[in-house]
């Protein structure tokens, strides 16, 4: 299984690079991980709301949510969703967020 190093600490990462132990996530890994996902500098209020919906969404149900529904749940149209994850809602926003590659379409 590879493995990324940041902040001084290493992880396990899927041939993806989606973490492999969610409970080693933490807000340093997603800071720390950021800059691989296109943001520069630090993460703003707009980035952890998100960030922290789809870990809640996922602590609760399993899965990462559809796109639309995270969206319309946090207020946010799809164009700002990629200004913010550059890579994507599902590359960007749940890789920050410590979740499993999603299945479906997020």
């Amino acid at each position: 299984m590879p493995r990324i190093e940041l902040a001084g600490k290493t992880y396990e990462v899927d041939e993806d690079g989606f973490l492999q132990e969610l409970d080693e996530w933490s807000e340093e890994f997603a800071q720390a991980y950021a800059k691989e996902e296109s943001i520069e500098g630090t993460l703003k209020e707009e980035h952890w709301k998100i960030i922290n919906y789809l870990r809640n969404y996922f602590q609760k149900f399993g899965i990462a949510p559809m796109i639309r529904k995270l969206c319309k749940e946090n207020g946010i149209d799809m164009k700002k969703l990629y200004e913010l994850f550059p890579t994507g809602p599902a590359k960007g926003a749940c890789k920050l967020a410590g979740l499993s590659k999603p299945t479906g379409c997020v």
